[in-house]
């Protein structure tokens, strides 16, 4: 049942992370955004991905619950996209800052 939680979770986040970046990449400004949440949220993916691989129980049967760690990755994926929209944004900022045509 535990199992189950846990990828309901991951899936949620899953499907949130690309609307997420997606309204980032529109904004076309870091306005609202934090990057420290950000990497804190990729650290936070690292950690999971970290337990599951030192996890021998779950290694065990990896071939069995493959899925989970793959939700974890895709995760990590989408938030580093995310990240990437933020530093694109934060240059078009600075170049509306200093007056440039963006």
């Amino acid at each position: 049942m535990s199992e189950i939680l846990e990828i309901i979770m991951i899936v949620s986040f899953g499907v949130s992370w690309p609307v997420n970046v997606v309204k980032s990449y529109r904004a076309r400004t870091t306005k609202g955004k934090s990057l420290v949440f950000l990497l804190l949220i990729l650290f936070g993916y690292v950690a999971g991905i970290t337990s599951k691989l030192i996890n021998e129980s779950y290694m065990a049967q990896f071939s069995e619950k493959w899925y989970v760690l793959c939700f974890y990755i895709l995760n990590f994926i989408m938030v580093a996209c995310d990240v990437a929209v933020y530093a694109r944004n934060y240059r078009l900022d600075k170049k509306r800052e200093a007056g440039e045509t963006v």
